[in-house]
């Protein structure tokens, strides 16, 4: 397994991205290739204690960098030798089984889109970070890869969502949730209407398990595994799950920090209080994966640490052999609306 990563992307590359490489080919047991400026790379190597180059881990130079100000739509153009560019196009050509970039998401998106392809049949690639519930984990589909969406997409969306459960979560029948206003048929917008018939009508041809309309609160206590949105709705749900995680864990702290008994209660709960942060902590998930690209993508958070990229790089490699791809392409057909 060759797991590329984008060496120069992010607001720490490359020396993080690059003791995340280090410690993610250990823990994961990959070969890794670093795209990016030769020279900074080395130096960055150099700054981690390695002299010389590692085995199994390559370096494959890039003249030019995309920054967050670039415009997604035209930098592929204008920076065909930047670190992303370059990661992505050895991606197509098999040079790779995976590739993660802690760049900026629209140029990634973009780029993925241009230079890898999605699968042939789905009009629009998802980000599906999985997300904690009361009773375990969400897939959360889109989250921010497409503001505006068509009922078409929304579909499409649920059956990527309920592949990925399947096959990274290890559910056997996920249940498919459309995130709306109330789990009434009558709430909703005339996408969230239209969507939901849809669904369901894939719902009873039993294509999928889908459960109706489930509102965020729901979701949040577990009441379904694959939640479906538009990606300007998910990604307010997700900055507020990350938000409400942060909240909570500074609040905590400042309970327990008030008196000697509290500060002594503190060290009975910390581990169950260190767990529930490790579950909204971004570098201990790693990265999210676009899903609808013909080859995998992770995009890491732009202020990834070494741990994020060791993360993202297990996610990778879990996401290159867990078959998902393979069942996307098998079953595109089922994925075309009729509307009859």
């Amino acid at each position: 397994m060759k797991i590329i990563l984008d060496a120069m992307g992010g607001d720490h590359a490359p020396l993080e991205i690059v003791k995340g490489a280090l410690s993610g080919q250990k823990r994961w047991g990959v070969d890794v290739v670093l795209t990016g400026d030769t020279t900074a790379i080395l130096r960055a190597l150099e700054a981690c204690g390695e002299k010389t180059l590692p085995k199994g881990i390559e370096i494959a130079h890039a003249s030019e960098v995309v920054d967050m100000e670039d415009d997604p739509a035209t930098v592929f153009r204008k920076k065909k030798d930047s670190s992303m560019a370059v990661g992505l196009n050895m991606l197509r050509d098999g040079q790779g089984d995976a590739f993660v970039s802690a760049g900026s998401t629209g140029a990634l998106l973009t780029g993925a889109t241009l230079v890898t392809k999605r699968v042939r049949g789905i009009r629009r690639a998802a980000m599906a970070p999985v997300i904690p519930t009361t009773t375990g984990k969400a897939v959360l589909v889109d989250c921010g890869a497409n503001a505006e969406c068509t009922p078409e997409y929304l579909v499409q969306f649920a059956y990527l969502g309920n592949y990925y459960a399947k096959r990274m979560l290890g559910m056997e029948n996920p249940r498919v949730g459309l995130l709306n206003i109330g789990a009434e048929d009558s709430k909703g917008t005339d996408l969230q209407k239209e969507t939901l018939a849809l669904l369901r009508k894939a719902g009873e041809a039993g294509h999928m398990n889908f459960i109706g309309n489930i509102e965020a609160k729901e979701a949040i206590k577990g009441g379904c595994d694959v939640i479906v949105t538009d990606g300007f709705s998910g990604n307010i749900m997700l900055k507020s799950i990350e938000g409400v995680g942060s909240l909570a864990g500074s609040k905590l702290k400042g309970i327990f920090k008030k008196n000697l008994l509290t500060k002594l209660a503190a060290l009975l709960v910390m581990p169950g209080i260190n767990e529930f942060k490790a579950m909204v902590d971004p570098n201990k998930v790693g990265g999210t994966a676009f899903i609808g690209i013909s080859k995998p993508v992770i995009k890491a958070h732009g202020s990834s640490n070494a741990e994020a990229i060791e993360n993202a790089m297990g996610q990778a490699k879990s996401f290159a052999e867990s078959g998902f791809i393979a069942d996307i392409e098998k079953n595109v057909d089922l994925m075309r609306i009729d509307r009859e």
